[in-house]
């Protein structure tokens, strides 16, 4: 299929404002608890999609059938929006917006390992290899390039938490992909992209909110600096990363599908590295590259189709 302009502005928009997300999330430690900074996030969006979303739930038979599917909602908002966002803000505490982004673009390597584990979904030859290239690229950016850090188990903890906010990305997205009765294409209500956002981020406000509480009550942090930074900050990442990119996201996905948007989404590592070194002053190393190369590497080799011999004329 041919890229268009247009198409190529939807699916490079997403991964640099998911980068800039991170870089985002970097430069708010100390300012905002990670954890309740993804709640505030969650709660702007919900306010922002309520006017774009409202029909889902403007009649009391649009919030039965939001109700009738709350279990699978509620779900969706946790692992989507309630656990990793807060997993990924907490990653970035302690780690890098480039470890963190490259991190998350193993992602394919995650899906794989939740088909093959929770639904039975065979795993070809050519996946498999494809997925461990990609779990080199993991290796290298959690090893920082010495090997002899995996054998010592000397992780950074940040690298740890975007692990695990990767794998429920992953069960997130299969749960998209393979929803409960109620939730498929022939049962579930007509939802514009707003309004399916909208329902989920409802459940997901309530589970960021009762991370937050957790966090405060167990964290204690020190109360939030209401300075104008802060309150852009909280603004992009509600508008940037949330709605607009998952706007984008979903129009160019439905134009040029999930194989080739793959792609792109890999290139929020490289939009990290550039922001991180003019922004945070904490330049690329040599095994980022490398990192980036395995997991690109591995993406190619799990989503290339096999060549198909000519036939006969």
């Amino acid at each position: 299929m041919r890229l268009s302009p247009r198409l190529v502005v939807l699916l490079t928009l997403p991964p640099l404002l998911w980068a800039a997300n991170a870089i985002v999330g970097r430069l708010m430690v100390g300012q905002v608890p990670p954890v309740t900074l993804n709640a505030l996030r969650w709660v702007l969006v919900a306010v922002l999609l309520l006017p774009l979303g409202w029909r889902a739930l403007a009649t009391a038979g649009a919030r039965r059938a939001v109700m009738a599917r709350w279990r699978e909602l509620a779900w969706l908002g946790l692992l989507g929006m309630g656990c990793f966002n807060t997993l990924q803000y907490t990653a970035l505490t302690t780690s890098t917006p480039l470890n963190v982004t490259l991190i998350a673009a193993s992602t394919p390597v995650w899906m794989l390992a939740v088909g093959a584990l929770v639904y039975r979904e065979p795993v070809t030859r050519r996946a498999l290899t494809g997925a461990l290239l990609s779990l080199a690229g993991v290796a290298a950016v959690l090893s920082r390039g010495e090997p002899a850090r995996l054998v010592q188990v000397q992780f950074v903890a940040g690298d740890l938490w975007m692990l695990l906010a990767v794998f429920t990305w992953a069960l997130y997205t299969w749960r998209l992909a393979r929803p409960g009765p109620l939730m498929r294409a022939d049962a579930r209500p007509a939802w514009n992209w707003a309004e399916f956002l909208l329902v989920q981020t409802l459940f997901g406000v309530a589970w960021s909110a009762a991370f937050a509480a957790g966090e405060l009550a167990w964290a204690d942090p020190a109360p939030i600096a209401w300075t104008w930074p802060v309150v852009l900050a909280v603004v992009y990442v509600a508008v940037g990363p949330s709605i607009i990119a998952y706007y984008c996201w979903g129009r160019g996905v439905a134009h040029v599908g999930p194989a080739v948007a793959a792609f792109f989404g890999n290139l929020s590592p490289l939009f990290a590295a550039l922001m991180q070194a003019a922004l945070l002053r904490e330049p690329p190393r040599a095994y980022h590259a490398l990192a980036f190369a395995l997991i690109v590497g591995g993406i190619v080799v799990s989503t290339r189709r096999p060549a198909v011999a000519a036939q006969p004329r």
